[in-house]
């Protein structure tokens, strides 16, 4: 019985974070097929160690696990020596919507492309922590645990994140 509730636990989580770390690993990778082979090797990684989570946040848990697994594949394909980890493959029917004003739309995905363009010249933990405040709205708490930061630490890196950002937008002549 006890196998069952672990079984049914691990699958709620799943349900929940999949496409939460999907996305947080597509805007590392900027690969769909990187980033879908992450998410599987973070829940395999997560099926592995479940017996020792307990005290952590099971949402700052997971994308540790995913930032670890992308870290040891950037390294490996780094090793390796490939072309270019950040492929840029963006399906353009991921942005269109079926509702609105097409001009909106258009508008809207130029200016997420650019915001693109600039935080892929940002370092990872930059990117990351971005990421993580911005899009997936994390706690200061919930960053530290999952970059494995100080309180203090998570302020500063996010505040020269924002600053190297802003200052490579005003370089690239972008205004967000």
């Amino acid at each position: 019985m006890k196998k069952d509730t672990k079984q049914d636990e691990l699958e709620q989580i799943y349900l929940i974070f999949a496409k939460p770390l999907y996305f947080y690993l597509l805007k590392l990778t900027g690969s769909h097929h990187t980033a879908e082979e992450l998410v599987q090797e973070t829940f395999y990684r997560a099926t592995l160690s479940l017996d020792l989570f307990h005290e952590q946040e099971v949402k700052s848990w997971l994308f540790k696990v995913a930032r670890n697994a992308y870290m040891d594949e950037w390294r490996k394909r780094k090793r390796w020596k490939w072309v270019s980890f950040f492929e840029q493959v963006i399906d353009s029917k991921e942005f269109l919507s079926p509702y609105g004003i097409p001009e909106e739309d258009l508008a809207e995905k130029e200016k997420l492309g650019e915001v693109n363009d600039v935080l892929e010249l940002l370092p990872e933990q930059y990117r990351s922590i971005l990421y993580l405040r911005e899009h997936e709205e994390f706690s200061y708490e919930q960053i530290g645990e999952t970059l494995e930061l100080s309180g203090d630490q998570v302020k500063i890196t996010l505040y020269r994140a924002r600053q190297k950002f802003k200052t490579l937008s005003q370089r690239m002549g972008k205004t967000f």
